[in-house]
């Protein structure tokens, strides 16, 4: 009978998943995708390959938990962030400072990484997580421009340049927020 760690199953699947998740970011930050194997996962995780296929199928699913996890984990530090600004401007500063110093932390990068080399499923399911974070953008521009402080004249395209901006470059993330309110026309 496998023993169970943690004060209850859930808790068990939490540690699980999180060992899982760690291991699987240090191969990803080591080796493609492609060549990555559940066995080596598993490995990393000092898990049996027979518990890491009780809790995920293959390394597809493990990619769009990962994903799930680490949407949840930015999603909440947002809000976090986000309650401490209250008028449009600092929100939107906010959000950009939050997103370039997350990036690493979060593992944010690995999406176009891995979008090309999963199956159609999966990578619907992981853009799930960005229109998630594309939620919380759009309800900063909207607010803003309700309130009379931003300018959005298409708010599909400005989510969108506004993260293409987050990209990291090594700018400033100060320089960089300046540029996306004076994008929006903000004060």
């Amino acid at each position: 009978m496998p023993r169970i760690t943690g004060g209850s199953l859930a808790e068990h699947r939490a540690q699980i998943h999180h060992r899982v998740f760690t291991a699987f970011a240090e191969l990803l930050a080591e080796r493609s995708f492609d060549a990555i194997t559940m066995a080596q996962i598993a490995a990393g995780a000092e898990v049996g390959r027979t518990t890491i296929y009780h809790h995920f199928p293959d390394k597809e699913s493990v990619v769009v938990a990962f994903a799930g996890h680490e949407t949840s984990r930015y999603l909440a530090r947002l809000e976090e962030v986000l309650a401490q600004a209250s008028e449009p401007a600092a929100r939107l500063r906010a959000y950009v400072h939050h997103h370039l110093a997350s990036g690493e932390e979060f593992h944010l990068g690995l999406g176009p990484r891995l979008y090309g080399v999963l199956p159609p499923e999966s990578r619907e399911a992981i853009r799930e997580h960005v229109v998630a974070v594309e939620k919380v953008l759009r309800e900063v521009l909207t607010d803003g421009e309700r309130a009379g402080v931003f300018t959005v004249e298409d708010l599909d395209a400005t989510v969108a340049l506004v993260h293409a901006c987050l990209a990291p470059r090594g700018l400033a993330p100060e320089s960089v927020a300046r540029f996306v309110l004076r994008a929006v026309s903000a004060p």
